[in-house]
């Protein structure tokens, strides 16, 4: 059986977790979840503090969004491994979602826990990025219900890009000056 790295399926996650739909499903969802709450009383005192531009949604829909597109981005490997693992492609795309995932994985830490916009929109043009190359990879597999489960992901990814530039520029790139301020009033 191959192993994680440099193997017949990339740079990747291990075999056993892409056979599985729950393992698959459940590893984002847990990590995800396991970054997000570690970091959640900051989160929510700074996402409160800071100018928000138009359009910008209440805290709590974040982790309801993000439980059902990690649940969707596990789906989508899954399938792919199950319909495609012997494509000459899959490696690609196994290397394409780990790298995704791990860009997903450090947005907050770097927005929130180091409270650095700037470089958080350097990582998350680098999602937007990968996770275009991963919708293309999973065409060329010709698997259309993991090309699927990316619609949302890449629609909320770039709706996250508009809120990181628009926070950013509202608050002239310096989250740590506003989380020392005053709590806003109650969200709309």
């Amino acid at each position: 059986m191959p192993t994680i790295l440099g193997t017949s399926i990339g740079l990747g996650l291990h075999p056993q977790i892409l056979a599985s739909p729950a393992a698959s499903i459940l590893l984002p969802i847990t990590l995800g979840s396991a970054i997000g709450w570690s970091l959640s009383p900051k989160t929510k005192t700074t996402y409160q503090a800071l100018t928000q531009p138009p359009l910008h949604p209440p805290s709590y829909l974040f982790g309801p969004v993000w439980t059902v597109l990690y649940g969707l981005m596990g789906y989508g490997i899954h399938h792919a491994y199950k319909t495609s693992s012997n494509h000459p492609h899959f490696p690609t795309t196994a290397t394409l979602y780990t790298t995704q995932l791990t860009l997903n994985f450090l947005w907050t830490p770097l927005f929130f826990g180091i409270e650095q916009p700037g470089i958080a929109l350097v990582d998350i043009l680098g999602l937007g990025v990968n996770l275009g190359a991963l919708t293309w990879s999973y065409a060329q597999l010709g698997d259309d219900v993991a090309v699927w489960t990316m619609v949302p992901y890449l629609a909320w990814v770039s709706f996250a890009t508009y809120l990181n530039i628009g926070v950013g520029v509202l608050n002239g790139w310096d989250l740590k000056s506003k989380r020392k301020v005053a709590p806003r009033k109650k969200e709309e």
